[in-house]
């Protein structure tokens, strides 16, 4: 049985911001697609590969397969069953992926789509006998905002992501908005996150910035704040979370083409979630990037920039005792 993917109404689709729908297959984006030119082609290149997108409904089949445009590069789709993993299937030249002796029960399905390289669906289907409902989910909703490092290219999989594994360990709904090298605060991005709804904020900013020297020790505080005000121009009284950069050996004395060094760059976090404290914004907090991955964490860290797949997990653990225990407490 196919299942109708196309459906505006059909309410299959979670963690992304928009769907491109031709008439052979539908591929998802974490920006609104078609006003993909008004945002800088590199993060559309990012924007169009799925990570932390998922695919759920509840079923009795015991068989999903999915037929995709052809895979060129490395990636992964993985299963869940009623919130336990049943397998990751690699997608590389292929042009369909399938999950099969699945057992024949009710269960809550969940395809963790790839965090790397474009995914374009053309058709999903399931035993032809099977049951079909799709799910109407109440968790909190989640943005969370960063680089290569919330992207995780290096991750084992979809869904060993750290920002997947906190969403599923904590219960939150995910929209992960990690642009591998193009987490600069740009001002569109401010405007989508306001955009879309959520409960719990947090962003992760500076690392690109210190490699582009894509803002200077004028611009990059402000940045931060215009932000944070515009996220705050209908997101009002929710927690957002401030994160500076975590640890990274040769860039944390080391000044780059515009004089930051990391270090510089955790005091203009800080700085600026006091000012905008001060001005009255009490749901906004900051974390030291090095409480989540600092030098115990450096074995880890292969390329002294990037986590391993063992380090987004260390990671992950980290993020719920520092951010989620602490600032994300529902009602």
């Amino acid at each position: 049985m196919k299942l109708e993917l196309r459906s505006h109404n059909f309410p299959v689709w979670q963690g992304t911001v928009s769907l491109e729908k031709t008439d052979d297959w539908i591929k998802p984006w974490r920006i609104p697609y078609e006003s993909r030119n008004l945002f800088y082609h590199q993060l559309c290149i990012r924007a169009a590969m799925p990570a932390g997108v998922r695919i759920i409904f509840r079923s009795d089949t015991s068989y999903i397969e999915g037929k995709i445009e052809p895979q060129l590069e490395e990636s992964q789709i993985d299963l869940y069953c009623d919130e336990i993993f049943i397998k990751s299937i690699s997608l590389k030249q292929k042009d369909k992926f399938v999950f099969s002796d699945l057992a024949n029960v009710d269960k809550l399905i969940e395809l963790w789509l790839p965090q790397k390289g474009e995914l374009k669906l053309k058709a999903l289907e399931i035993a032809d006998d099977a049951s079909f409902t799709t799910v109407e989910d109440n968790r909190p909703r989640w943005i969370t905002y960063g680089s290569s490092i919330t992207q995780c290219s290096a991750a084992e999989s979809p869904s060993q992501t750290w920002p997947a594994i906190v969403a599923r360990k904590s219960g939150l709904n995910l929209t992960c908005l990690g642009f591998g090298g193009q987490c600069h605060l740009d001002p569109i991005i401010a405007q989508l996150i306001r955009d879309l709804p959520a409960d719990f904020i947090s962003i992760c900013a500076g690392i690109n910035i210190y490699g582009s020297a894509s803002l200077s020790p004028r611009s990059f505080r402000q940045a931060l704040i215009g932000t944070i005000q515009t996220i705050r121009e209908k997101h009002t009284n929710i927690p957002i979370v401030l994160i500076s950069p975590i640890y990274s050996p040769p860039r944390e004395k080391t000044e780059n083409a515009v004089g930051f060094t990391l270090e510089d760059m955790r005091i203009e976090v800080a700085t600026a979630v006091e000012d905008l404290m001060d001005h009255g914004d009490q749901k906004l907090y900051y974390v030291e990037g090095l409480q989540i991955f600092g030098i115990d964490l450096v074995e880890m860290l292969p390329d002294q920039l990037h986590p391993n797949s063992e380090g987004y997990k260390a990671l992950a653990e980290k993020f719920i005792q520092q951010i989620v225990n602490k600032f994300f407490i529902t009602q």
